[in-house]
């Protein structure tokens, strides 16, 4: 109930208009957003990078409503790129179609995408198409397949959900492609007609296209915070001779970093997700969904450290 609750405020505008302008709010997303502006982002991902952990910046914002915008993403994302390359930062991106253009025109989101990717290529960088909710894994996947794929092979990869029941052909299929691939649960409120609705479920299809990702797959970053997959991940690897520079484990800023850090001194790779900028609120409602038992941990740190400064 309560998970179903977050998600429905996700999707609130005149929620977020509120919630934006609260100090108390702005003090929960802390947590989970370093902040709005580019540089806050730069600032934790030189942190990170310090710590032995790579970054990958994701400019909050879905579904754009005109080619304007779809544009000024664009120009936001150039602009990631060159200052990552400019100070020397072990980070890429991650990209949502929406904030393309995608629910706008196909072509113009091709278009402004492979701008992008043009980018990146120059830098020697990568950029993550992220997935979004299941109504277009269709076409996200079709778009990358066909029309990104082939000139940056390189610098180009995708996202796939195991609550979805069809991702384990979708594993297999960017398997023989040697796409590059991270694998997570999946954070949307889907029907049951597209997705497993229980969590054991999800997780056994997790764990079933993560053994598949990392034997056959190419550079696999596994997303996860849960302790029990991460303990078969490294079972696997260990089992299958899988060296561990053959995969990245990948979790959320704010997010167990005691375990981020605990995974970097046993030698295996991590990389960061860093959100930012102004359009916050959906992102932090579907991180407390994800884990409400997150909602008690944040307001208790709040107020423990509102008590502290009286």
């Amino acid at each position: 109930m309560l998970r179903d609750t977050l998600l429905y405020l996700s999707n609130q505008p005149r929620v977020f208009n509120y919630v934006r302008h609260s100090r108390l709010a702005k003090h929960f997303a802390k947590r989970f957003v370093p902040g709005e502006t580019l540089d806050e982002a730069l600032g934790v991902v030189r942190t990170l990078n310090a710590r032995g952990i790579t970054a990958s910046l994701d400019l909050l914002g879905e579904s754009v409503s005109n080619e304007r915008e779809a544009r000024a993403a664009r120009d936001e994302y150039l602009q990631i790129l060159d200052r990552i390359h400019q100070l020397r930062l072990d980070a890429n991106v991650s990209v949502k179609l929406t904030a393309m253009g995608l629910d706008i025109d196909h072509e113009l989101c091709v278009a402004v995408m492979q701008d992008i990717l043009a980018r990146a290529q120059q830098y020697d960088s990568f950029v993550r198409i992220d997935m979004e909710a299941s109504a277009y894994t269709e076409i996200t996947l079709k778009m990358f397949e066909e029309r990104f794929y082939p000139t940056y092979k390189a610098n180009v990869g995708v996202v796939l959900q195991s609550y979805l029941y069809r991702t384990f052909a979708d594993v297999e299929h960017m398997n023989a492609l040697r796409a590059r691939v991270r694998i997570c649960k999946g954070a949307y409120k889907e029907p049951p007609a597209v997705a497993y609705p229980e969590k054991k479920d999800v997780d056994a299809n997790y764990v079933k296209c993560m053994r598949e990702l990392m034997l056959r797959g190419n550079y696999p970053g596994i997303a996860t915070h849960d302790p029990a997959m991460i303990n078969e991940a490294k079972r696997w690897a260990k089992e299958q001779g899988i060296e561990k520079d053959r995969f990245e484990f990948q979790m959320l800023y704010g997010v167990r970093r005691d375990l981020q850090q605990s995974l970097v001194r046993e030698g295996y790779r991590m990389r960061v997700y860093v959100p930012f900028g102004t359009q916050w609120y959906p992102y932090l409602m579907r991180r407390l969904a994800e884990r409400p038992a997150n909602v008690a941990f944040i307001t208790g740190n709040v107020i423990r450290e509102a008590l502290g400064r009286r």
